[in-house]
């Protein structure tokens, strides 16, 4: 097998950046999308763990642009009445030594 050299070069690596064509017209402005979904769906019943198949008929919860499926509306319930904050209260640290409360 017989290649001649054309002695030019593929890619002119002198250069520090290539010149980019103009952007298309989906491209003009940053997508929103990419960072911040608009809704976001969990079939992971939270309480059990249980992976729903088929979400229809089941009890659901909506905050804000979640929106969680569970598996019966007693775990349901549970998750709402779990509390917000934890359910116990931190140790007082009156010595700070420099570990962190929280």
């Amino acid at each position: 097998m017989n290649i001649t050299d054309s002695g030019t070069a593929v890619h002119n690596f002198s250069f520090a950046n290539y010149v980019a064509t103009d952007p298309l017209e989906r491209d003009q402005a940053q997508s929103r999308r990419l960072h911040e979904p608009e809704q976001i769906l969990s079939s992971t019943d939270p309480m059990t763990g249980v992976e729903i198949d088929d979400v229809s008929g089941h009890p659901y919860l909506v905050d804000g642009n979640v929106t969680m499926y569970f598996e019966s509306e007693s775990t349901r319930q549970e998750f709402i009445a779990m509390p917000v904050d934890h359910p116990f209260h931190l140790i007082d640290n009156p010595t700070d030594e420099g570990y962190d409360e929280g």
